[in-house]
């Protein structure tokens, strides 16, 4: 491993970090507010989709973690795109992840203010947007053990937060304890007397899958957070193996108790269906502590998203593919230039709050769904592209290699086209495939102007990473 210097990223990040940091991004807006719509289009039967969904997700994971044990670098997979799929790909695949990280962030700061109304009905959304957004840029300037400490406590609540719940939730059903009002029982019964286990058929379980696919987004940080990793060759492969699991359990549990708790059908839209839930039930602090902890899943969230973004616009300025501004550090080691450009970017979600406050959520949800499926899938090719040019020897030689190879990563990989065709299929979420398609032929229009003509001059340096 080459020694650190003072144009390096600090490796300041533990193993709980890591793991913490993947459960702070993808356990968030998704599940404390995005679930609801799920519930919605599929009924119960969204518990099958998330188990798919999450399947496949792992498998994403672990096409990322063999790359990145391979060669931990910051730029993680833009780097890896970049020197097995072309220059291109790599200015494609960082680009879209760091225009991944700022939508969801606009999705989770738009939520932050949905749940501060809890409190202040009457105050405007855009206030408590601006204020979020403020403080999440200031926490993002400090070193990164800062970071990772602030995050894994944020984390540590929201998880203590969802097992809490679910014990709760369990000893309200086997006590037989029903809503305030009388109006349902809370059983497990409710799965499927409220119109069968798949009310909506097929076509609600596949509608589903753009916003449950939008809950597990943010998972892949912990490749970038690989730069950052005390020891990569250890934290990585336990940081992965163990967060897909407990994503797994913390999503299909929760909301297994959630529609057991109360018919599916009556939970809404408006606000957090946690809170609303144990507000209907009766528990009334109950669901001011749960809006607490939803507010702390939002800020954790938004944390660790300014993180990935800007660790990947780093990588990208090292590459040449960036401005070179990006690539500064300052004296607690961290690219603060890229932390100001996330925190001007996310004021549009303030803009967006005062303009369409009804409607900015689902819009926002479904483009970040879009960069989502398209940072996995390009994870996934280049991964396949990496295997096809190892030699025998190289491949025998990888300490976390993917499993089941090559059939399932080839299944992922056609998993997430299909995504894309669901994203075509619906009409709320067509707008976003085609915001989606003219952001790529926008980058590969930058790439063409800005980019390659630089490139072309320079040393080929980045083609030999993987041999250093």
């Amino acid at each position: 491993m080459k020694p650190q210097n003072a144009t390096d990223l600090k490796r300041g990040l533990s193993a709980r970090h890591i793991r913490f940091m993947a459960l702070g991004s993808a356990i968030g807006t998704g599940l404390f507010y995005g679930s609801a719509s799920a519930i919605k289009l599929a009924g119960p039967a969204v518990l099958l989709v998330y188990l798919i969904a999450g399947a496949m997700v792992y498998m994403v994971m672990r096409a990322l973690g063999e790359m990145a044990v391979r060669n931990p670098v910051s730029g993680s997979f833009g780097q890896y795109a970049t020197t097995y799929l072309g220059p291109l790909a790599g200015f494609v695949l960082g680009w879209t992840y760091a225009f991944e990280m700022i939508i969801v962030c606009l999705a989770d700061v738009t939520a932050f203010g949905i749940y501060m109304g809890f409190w202040f009905p009457d105050a405007p959304r855009w206030i408590w947007v601006l204020g979020i957004v403020f403080l999440i840029g200031a926490l993002n300037l400090c070193s990164v053990k800062v970071f990772g400490e602030l995050e894994f406590w944020l984390s540590l609540l929201k998880v203590g937060a969802i097992i809490a719940m679910i014990l709760a939730g369990f000893g309200i059903m086997l006590f037989g304890i029903g809503s305030a009002s009388g109006e349902s029982v809370s059983h497990v019964s409710n799965l499927w007397t409220q119109g069968g286990f798949m009310p909506n058929g097929i076509g609600g379980l596949v509608a589903s899958l753009a916003v449950v696919m939008f809950a597990f987004g943010g998972i892949e940080i912990i490749g970038v957070a690989a730069g950052e990793a005390r020891n990569p060759e250890r934290v990585i492969p336990r940081a992965i193996n163990a967060v897909p699991l407990r994503i797994l359990l913390f999503y299909v549990l929760t909301l297994f108790v959630l529609m057991s708790l109360y018919p599916w059908h009556q939970i809404g839209d408006q606000g957090s269906p946690f809170v609303q839930i144990f507000d209907h039930l009766g528990i009334s602090s109950a669901a001011i502590i749960l809006n607490i902890v939803v507010i702390s899943a939002a800020v954790s969230a938004i944390n660790s998203d300014i993180f990935g973004a800007g660790r990947m616009m780093y990588g990208l300025a090292k590459q040449g593919q960036a401005p070179a501004g990006f690539a500064q550090l300052s004296a607690n080691g961290v690219p603060w230039m890229t932390v100001l450009v996330m925190g001007a970017a996310l004021l549009c979600g303030v803009v967006l709050n005062y303009l369409i406050p009804e409607n900015v959520f689902l819009l926002i949800a479904s483009i970040a769904t879009f960069a989502t499926v398209w940072v996995w899938l390009m994870i996934l090719v280049t991964q396949i592209a990496m295997r096809r040019s190892m030699s025998a020897d190289e491949v025998a030689q990888l300490k976390f290699p993917v499993p089941f190879w090559p059939v399932a990563p080839i299944v992922a990989t056609a998993f997430m086209v299909f995504v894309f065709g669901v994203l075509g299929y619906f009409p709320d979420t067509q707008a976003a495939l085609v915001v989606g398609a003219v952001w790529i032929v926008l980058l590969v229009i930058a790439y063409s102007v800005w980019v390659k003509p630089g490139q072309d001059r320079s040393n080929p340096e980045a083609k030999r990473r993987f041999a250093d």
